[in-house]
């Protein structure tokens, strides 16, 4: 009964000076805010990113341009060419399966009066059967359309829906860039596979891409596929072998290329996730403490304008520990209700985000909800340590002469 009437007297309190206990808790609500909508928006984008690492297989090797240090900044070694991925699976026979160089760039597609952005992606025809990635209409690129810079596409599932709606597509024309293609086919819904949502892309030759697209002499990347994921260790010293014979490396002179597997592409994100999540856990507690302090005056005006209240309640009996209680359930209570309201406002804060910038995924885990509101009480608990500690040190006399 005790700590219900302390409940009620502190409530009383916060609604008697409403703008002031506002104020007080704003650093707490700002604070339990910002972790709740940093939280959720790193675990949603940490588990978006998982996924579509997962989508990427266990079995298959990232291989990209190498970096070095040059005039104290990291530049790109541009070293990988078509003719790298012959080479790994000539050489390599039975550890790689299949071998897929890449080349990617942006542009406009157009189809009479419809018109898209896509990324458009040059390739080999093992790209579609290393992704496990089927053909819905039509047929995949195959080594004619490679060797003779043909100038075919194949559109993804959403760039058909754009330009075609309910239309037939295979054997329509349409300008990439200003350049005439012919449709040759039309890929399955997919979404996400690896880090791209290939839905909106327009898959062409990796000839034509390079010669006639983009000019290119260079790969972005190369992915070769391994007979399991168990020959992955195998597999990279494989490749790293037949690329350095290929680019002529000097024994001891560094890699001009970097290879990642999925649990390396992993770790990175994880460190990189860390690192971000640190940056913002700091920003929010310099709200909290801002938030403590905010409450811990306001816990100090209070003992101020209740002092004769106080040597009243000494006078009558109560004990020292009883007001050090009394003012302590106080602050703990302003703090929780600032806590539950910035943790209502992050979690709207960080759907709002997601929805507004569609890139941006969330998710709030229940436990979360307990650990925001843990956080409020024990900022509650030790703002209020000082106040209450000098409210119950007062003087009952001097407390009742107080005017």
């Amino acid at each position: 009964m005790f700590h219900i009437t302390i409940a009620l007297t502190a409530l009383n309190g916060l609604r008697q000076n409403l703008l002031r206990s506002l104020l007080a808790t704003l650093g707490v609500i700002i604070g339990v805010g910002a972790v709740v909508a940093a939280v959720s928006i790193l675990e949603g984008s940490q588990r978006a990113v998982l996924d579509k690492v997962e989508a990427f297989g266990a079995d298959q090797l990232m291989i990209i341009n190498g970096r070095q240090q040059r005039h104290h900044r990291q530049t790109t070694i541009m070293s990988l060419v078509p003719k790298d991925a012959v080479t790994i699976r000539a050489n390599n026979p039975e550890l790689i399966v299949a071998t897929a160089p890449q080349t990617a760039g942006a542009g406009q597609i157009k189809y009479y009066a419809k018109n898209a952005f896509v990324q458009i992606l040059g390739t080999t025809p093992e790209y579609a059967p290393i992704n496990s990635y089927e053909v819905a209409e039509g047929r995949f690129i195959n080594p004619q359309d490679v060797q003779g810079r043909s100038m075919v596409c194949v559109l993804g599932h959403s760039v058909r829906e754009k330009l075609f709606g309910e239309l037939p597509a295979v054997g329509e024309s349409v300008k990439v860039n200003g350049k005439g293609f012919r449709v040759i086919g039309v890929m399955e819904e997919r979404g996400a596979l690896g880090a791209a949502n290939v839905d909106d892309y327009v898959t062409i030759p990796v000839s034509t891409a390079m010669a006639r697209m983009f000019g290119q002499r260079y790969l972005s990347l190369l992915v070769a596929q391994c007979v399991a994921a168990e020959q992955l260790p195998a597999c990279i010293d494989a490749t790293k072998r037949s690329l350095r014979m290929a680019h002529r490396i000097k024994p001891g002179a560094p890699d001009d290329f970097t290879i990642f597997t999925q649990d390396q592409m992993k770790k990175t994100f994880a460190d990189f996730a860390k690192l971000f999540a640190l940056v913002l856990y700091s920003i929010s507690g310099i709200s909290i403490v801002v938030g403590a302090i905010g409450i811990m005056n306001i816990m100090l005006v209070s003992v101020t304008e209740r002092t004769r209240e106080i040597g009243v309640r000494i006078a009558v009996g109560a004990r020292r520990f009883d007001i050090l209680k009394q003012f302590l359930i106080e602050s703990s209570i302003i703090s929780v209700l600032g806590g539950s309201f910035g943790g209502l406002c992050g979690w709207a804060m960080a759907n709002f985000l997601s929805e507004y910038t569609q890139i941006l995924k969330v998710y709030t885990r229940p436990s979360l909800v307990v650990i925001a509101l843990g956080m409020a009480l024990f900022v509650g608990i030790l703002s209020g340590i000082y106040p209450a500690v000098r409210a119950s040190r007062l003087d009952p006399v001097t407390a009742l002469r107080f005017e």
